[in-house]
């Protein structure tokens, strides 16, 4: 019989991060600067990133090495399992082989901790020992308050209005480490408090949160600002993910012709794609789908341009897919996915047609879920129900066709203290909602104008 979990010994975890940017065709445009628009020097990032973290950032060195002490952390959780689907794929007589990449099994049930303790790690060993950051579902958030208990430091976050109060046990998780939390949009900030005076009952958005945490980091000396997607340095921790699926595949004698994630800022999905993606470079068959929410359709429905990674434009400006730094998301149960912005690398590989983006309404990705609950055991967070649902649509293709196709898909996290949704689900009070496109073209319009 087939090993339904593949597993890897601990010392099989990679010693070295993978950076795509080596091997794309073409560098990722740069930053530019807010007001010049002239691309921005590494060293103008120093007031709120740790210098490493700068250095990842810019590097287009293939294999970073990852200091010990991060893997010593890591280590509390990964490897993590890669687990055939079987019962899923009777559920849905398919002959295609399904594979999820387990990310659930880290303390905070994510895949977020495994940029959170490089983070606060290159934070610390430069004497910075308070950190802030923003946070959506509250994943992110809970990742960062465990990796800064690891390593005893201070943690704010600023989570998301809406998911503040819609996910209170996320909230508790981040007690539970040690963070204060404050609901986004604040009155603790300037940039909040702008928000405020606009709209008093403003839901929030990620754009906001993270204006107020680089706000935070800019009033303090002891503080430096992190971020649990979209920029390089990000998806370059993540990618121990794919790697250690490149290994686990090995043994399984197997390997993709599709590749899933679910994609909010991108970082989970890059922590899969990212690895096999240089096998498509070089020439591999492999179909690579970011799936998000049709209420806030990023890739699929945004424009390709440079746009600020904030609502109150502090930040440089990226080249990403987006929706306008202005576009506010409904309240919709996956909040992780809600960020106006897609990761310039994750854009880049998209504009470059080498990954594509569909769009699923959120009562299909629940329904998915339900399945992948009813047959795999685990309950999924609401972000990661869109890369069930998109592996289901794509082994029911295989089904139609007769294609015996392996699929893998990163379960980006658990959604144990998502019940509430589901509870929500239960009751009939979830809707599917598209996002008008009359309001995604007044948010692009404010986008600056910025040339190449």
């Amino acid at each position: 019989m087939c090993a339904k979990r593949i597993l890897l010994a601990e010392n099989d975890m990679p010693k070295a991060w993978y950076n795509l940017a080596a091997d794309l065709p073409k560098p990722v445009p740069p930053p530019r600067h807010p007001q010049t628009h002239e691309p921005v020097p590494p060293e103008a990032l120093a007031p709120i990133f740790a210098t490493a973290l700068i250095e990842q950032e810019v590097s287009q060195q293939r294999w970073i090495d990852i200091p010990e002490p991060i893997r010593r952390v890591l280590a509390i959780w990964r490897p993590a399992p890669l687990v055939r689907a079987e019962n899923l794929e009777k559920a849905l007589r398919t002959p295609a082989r399904i594979y999820f990449k387990d990310e659930s099994h880290s303390p905070p049930g994510s895949h977020k901790p495994n940029t959170a303790i490089a983070q606060a790690y290159y934070n610390k060993v430069e004497g910075i020992n308070r950190l802030s950051t923003e946070t959506g579902a509250g994943q992110w958030g809970s990742a960062l308050a465990f990796a800064c208990a690891q390593l005893d430091m201070e943690c704010k976050v600023y989570m998301v209005k809406v998911s503040y109060h819609q996910k209170p046990y996320r909230r508790s998780m981040m007690h539970a480490w040690g963070a204060e939390v404050v609901p986004s949009p604040s009155e603790e900030t300037e940039a909040g408090r702008q928000i405020l005076a606009r709209d008093p009952e403003c839901p929030g958005a990620l754009g906001i949160a993270i204006s107020e945490a680089v706000e935070a980091a800019v009033m303090r000396d002891d503080t430096k600002y992190t971020l649990g997607s979209v920029l390089n340095h990000v998806m370059l921790h993540q990618t121990v993910i794919g790697l250690e699926a490149e290994k686990q595949f090995e043994l399984a004698e197997d390997f993709p012709d599709v590749v899933i994630g679910c994609v909010g800022g991108g970082s989970n999905f890059a922590g899969l794609a990212f690895p096999f993606l240089r096998h498509k470079i070089a020439g591999r068959d492999i179909r690579f789908i970011a799936c998000e929410p049709r209420s806030c359709p990023t890739m699929s429905r945004g424009q390709y341009r440079y746009d600020f990674g904030d609502t109150t434009m502090l930040t440089p400006l990226l080249k990403m897919f987006t929706l306008g730094h202005g576009f506010v998301p409904p309240g919709i149960h996956a909040g992780g996915l809600r960020y106006h912005g897609m990761a310039p690398m994750v854009s880049f590989s998209a504009e470059l047609g080498l990954i594509e983006a569909v769009a699923f309404h959120q009562l299909e990705c629940f329904e998915a879920a339900l399945l992948f609950a009813k047959t795999e055991g685990i309950i999924p967070a609401p972000e990661t129900s869109h890369a069930v649902r998109c592996a289901v649509a794509a082994a029911e293709r295989c089904r139609e066709t007769g294609e015996e196709k392996c699929i893998v898909f990163n379960f980006s996290g658990h959604g144990i203290c998502d019940l509430g949704a589901y509870d929500r689900y239960f009751s009939g009070e979830l809707e599917d909602y598209a996002y008008p496109q009359e309001k995604i073209e007044a948010a692009i319009a404010e986008l600056p104008v910025v040339e190449g």
